[in-house]
């Protein structure tokens, strides 16, 4: 029996894999012995590309792209790079996203927008760019969170935009079906790695009682979760959302 997890002949991209939930799954990808593309956004400090640069190094024969996804140019060109150098996508993981918590009262246009922006605009242009290079038999991977079912205080934009997301892993799985190409979202919970790891203890802790599992969830759970998915033991399994929170939220 083949190993499932063997993605030896794949192309993977996962965007915003410079660090985080991202850096992981791009490597463990690459440990399976995908061709990998890494994905960044140019800063002002360069500390991204240094990021990227770093996790490539990990991966053989490593693709390294700059691209800001809520620019439709780029993403386009992202894709024409990988076709070029890799001859198509197997495996797109839509994972860039940012957070800006504030209460309604206090959150100004510019961060709900700008939000909106990164976690949906640019899930969408990644997503509508790959379309023409994703091979039959592709996955698209959508990154939503628990935020987005339950709407968590605070977080107008946040919860907005993997709401979003949801809606358009559903779309896209309905109009991509006949490139027999799977697209499924996975949301979080609380994980101990990137937008999680900031929180306050006090804060960390009062979550921790509300989630049956009673603790974080390892980034490990969120990149087997995306394993899987991309895997074909979930090739009739699309438009769906995939929780992975403990327990947190149970729909």
């Amino acid at each position: 029996m083949p190993d499932p997890l063997d993605f030896s002949g794949k192309v993977v991209l996962v965007t915003g894999s410079s660090r985080g939930i991202g850096a992981e799954m791009i490597k463990a990808f690459g440990a399976r012995g995908a061709q990998c593309a890494v994905n960044y956004v140019s800063d002002s400090s360069g500390q991204n590309k240094t990021d990227a640069e770093t996790v490539a190094r990990e991966l053989k024969n490593p693709l390294v792209v700059d691209c800001d996804v809520t620019n439709s140019a780029q993403a386009e060109s992202m894709m024409k790079q990988i076709q070029e150098q890799r001859g198509g996508l197997d495996i797109l993981v839509n994972n860039s996203g940012i957070i800006r918590d504030r209460t309604i009262k206090k959150m100004s246009l510019e961060e709900f927008e700008s939000i909106i922006r990164v976690n949906v605009t640019g899930t969408f242009n990644v997503t509508q760019k790959a379309a023409t290079v994703l091979r039959p038999g592709g996955r698209i991977i959508n990154m939503s969170s628990v935020s987005g079912q339950m709407g968590l205080f605070g977080q107008a934009n946040y919860s907005s935009s993997k709401a979003a997301i949801i809606a358009l892993t559903q779309v896209t799985a309905r109009e991509l079906a006949r490139q027999n190409i799977t697209v499924n979202a996975i949301a979080p919970g609380f994980i101990d790695v990137g937008m999680s790891k900031g929180m306050p203890d006090e804060v960390t802790e009062n979550f921790k009682k509300q989630i049956p599992l009673g603790r974080l969830g390892d980034v490990g759970e969120i990149v087997n979760a995306a394993l899987f998915l991309a895997s074909p033991m979930a090739s009739y399994i699309t438009g769906h959302v995939l929780n992975v929170n403990g327990g947190y939220y149970m729909g």
